[in-house]
């Protein structure tokens, strides 16, 4: 009888752990066919290039998102952001000078920037050239960051800088106490008596 509840139990388990993930009841935001997308390129990956690229993005953000914030047709969103880039240049140049930084910037905004392939949560986006503001600071060497600027999407961070799972692996590794043993027990064996 064990035996058979056992089999029975592993079969389920099986099954489920083969079916398609269950739809959570969140929304999630995708990025439209229509999007202007916003992407920065650090001139290195250095922490201070790093950083600077942070800052430039905050205040450039701070500025397209209100810009756009009352506009849904794409056509009007491009001819906005056109307009404004000179304005883009100079918060640039701005954000620049406040953090005493002596590097060469460009901003362009076109339809052909390249964006590499990019897994975020559950989904992939994949390469390809896309409409964006793109920034690029010194020799555009270092790691990226990008968002979707219209419709705005810029609360979701779409940079290189994510989570891998050996730093998850890591920090589980660091909170697990020196010479302790973990001892891995299943509730349904311990249950049936099993273990």
């Amino acid at each position: 009888m064990r035996k058979g509840i056992v089999f029975l139990l592993i079969t389920i388990l099986l099954y489920l752990s083969n079916t398609p993930e269950i739809v959570s009841s969140q929304p999630k935001e995708m990025i439209p066919d229509e999007a202007i997308r916003l992407r920065i390129l650090a001139n290195s990956d250095t922490e201070e290039d790093q950083r600077i690229k942070l800052k430039v993005r905050d205040e450039v953000n701070q500025y397209i998102t209100e810009l756009v914030k009352t506009i849904d047709d794409i056509d009007e969103a491009r001819r906005l952001i056109d307009k404004n880039v000179p304005q883009i240049e100079e918060i640039v140049a701005s954000t620049l000078k406040k953090e005493n930084e002596q590097v060469t910037y460009s901003v362009d905004y076109r339809k052909d920037v390249s964006f590499p392939d990019k897994t975020y949560g559950n989904y992939f986006y994949p390469a390809g050239d896309y409409e964006a503001v793109l920034i690029t600071l010194g020799e555009g060497l270092g790691e990226n960051w990008w968002c979707v600027l219209f419709p705005p999407l810029c609360f979701l961070d779409f940079s290189d800088e994510d989570t891998t799972v050996a730093e998850t692996e890591e920090e589980t590794e660091e909170e697990q106490p020196d010479g302790e043993e973990v001892e891995v027990r299943f509730f349904l064996l311990d249950w049936l008596g099993l273990s």
